[in-house]
């Protein structure tokens, strides 16, 4: 690819014409939150550059993954490459794993060192996404621990994003819920009343970031798969507690989660559009910060979809779970799992035998994140784009048969951040059955209208037209 990191993927926008510099002083609240929100909402959604923020010395960048255009753009795609073509790159690209990482000494990440004094508010241009949230949050940065059980083990090195909110200048609290692997390290180290070490970066380039979002196994190297899917390998550095982190970050907080205590954190709004609520959290203490000359801050918007954060997570989401599916079941054609971090969930998928497409959902919850996450699961036939909805509509007014074709399962695994759940963590699943019938299911004549000949043709005339307008 064309990019190594931040700075060199900001040229990339720059010169497709994807990114807006902002040189007029702004006010850190309300116009950074307000800015992010209305960059998806700009022609093509480009990344926004708030270079003069009153009260700071360091520039914002927002809106980086925020559209399907930047999305291309990451993966070294022409920016028109649709949402489909982009999902089945990453399903081919996926199969390269793993591309092993590079490590560097002098990476640009150790330009500046901070172990005396440090202040977070004289780094980080801080602002509440939301109104009502509990603090300043960090909520697009990458967080690297270790299992404690097997610190030599590369893949068990756990590259996540989870919200982190500042509570003082070398304090923050962060969530880690149960079903993330960051939890299962925590849970570790506390078993043995240990320190857990932890690496909070902030500023990566773009396929970091992807993947520190993406749900794959516990096992699996976030890292590894960003060389798989950049076609080559991440340049990675030690931090000084013993952690890989990228080399061109812009800063890296490293510090530790203070075993066996729990403070309260939040509320904060979340993806799922609705502030999440207060509970008591694990905290973390710095004990030291580098970072590159003049850094650059990157955080993002979230809020009502469609904010950055829901296609930062849109396909990354739902190929994980495509691919999970399509082993056992290889007749799935596709998984669209776009919908606020795959609570809802669209499969498409040839039937062999009847109750199939009910057999397929259920599989699904029982994915790592299927199932606490996927509450409402649409499965229809292969002939069916499930990343178009107006189709998916279409099965849905005449193929469901609601007293054969609906299912409830009460009592099951749910996200605890979706407001609908409860008790928090805990939901009624529902599954709808949109695909055609096949024996022994009661078959009904259904013979669907195929496009007239030459569509094919007319549709990519009439696209190119449009492209080279």
């Amino acid at each position: 690819m064309i990019y190594k990191d931040l700075r060199e993927f900001i040229k990339v926008l720059q010169n497709e014409n994807q990114l807006i510099e902002i040189e007029d002083e702004v006010m850190p609240e309300p116009d950074l939150s307000a800015i992010g929100k209305s960059a998806t909402n700009v022609d093509n959604g480009p990344a926004v550059w708030v270079k003069n923020i009153k009260g700071y010395n360091n520039s914002v960048l927002l809106n980086v993954h925020g559209s399907w255009q930047n999305h291309a753009l990451m993966l070294g795609l022409p920016k028109s490459t649709s949402v489909k073509e982009q999902f089945f790159e990453l399903d081919k690209r996926w199969s390269n794993y793993p591309v092993k990482p590079v490590w560097v000494n002098n990476a640009p990440i150790k330009e500046v060192t901070i172990t005396e004094n440090i202040n977070l508010f004289d780094i980080l241009p801080l602002f509440r996404v939301n109104k009502y949230d509990g603090g300043f949050y960090l909520s697009k940065a990458l967080t690297v621990t270790r299992d404690p059980e097997a610190p030599e083990d590369f893949g068990k090195q756990n590259v996540g994003t989870y919200r982190i909110q500042v509570k003082g200048k070398d304090l923050l609290g962060i969530q880690p819920l149960q079903f993330h692997d960051i939890a299962v390290h925590l849970r570790k180290a506390e078993e043995r009343n240990e320190k857990l070490p932890v690496a909070i970066c902030i500023g990566n380039e773009p396929v970091l970031n992807l993947m520190a979002s993406t749900p794959i196994e516990y096992a699996q190297s976030e890292y590894e798969f960003a060389g798989a899917l950049k076609g080559e390998p991440i340049e990675l550095t030690k931090s000084e507690n013993g952690l890989d982190i990228p080399a061109r970050s812009e800063i890296v907080i490293e510090g530790y989660i203070i075993p066996r205590s729990r403070k309260m954190e939040g509320p904060f709004g979340e993806f799922p559009g609705s502030y999440s609520g207060a509970r008591l959290q694990p905290e973390i203490k710095i004990t030291r910060i580098t970072h590159r000359k003049n850094p650059i801050f990157e955080n993002l918007y979230i809020g009502m979809p469609w904010t950055e954060v829901d296609y930062l997570v849109g396909l990354n989401t739902s190929l994980p779970l495509y691919r999970q599916l399509k082993r056992d079941f290889p007749e799935v054609a596709a998984v669209n799992a776009m919908y606020t971090h795959g609570i809802g969930v669209i499969i498409s998928t040839k039937c062999r035998f009847g109750g199939y497409g009910k057999a397929v959902a259920m599989r699904l919850l029982s994915t790592p994140h299927g199932m606490p996450y996927s509450k409402i699961i649409i499965v229809v036939d292969e002939t069916v784009d499930p990343f178009n909805l107006p189709q998916v509509m279409w099965a849905l007014t005449t193929r469901v048969r609601p007293d054969k074709d609906v299912v409830l399962i009460p009592n099951a695994p749910g996200m605890p951040l979706d407001p609908s759940s409860e008790p928090a963590g805990m939901h009624t699943k529902l599954i709808i059955d949109a695909t055609t019938p096949v024996a022994p299911d009661v078959a009904r004549k259904v013979n669907p209208l195929d496009p007239p000949e030459a569509s094919d043709y007319w549709y990519d005339y009439m696209k190119n037209l449009r492209r080279n307008k």
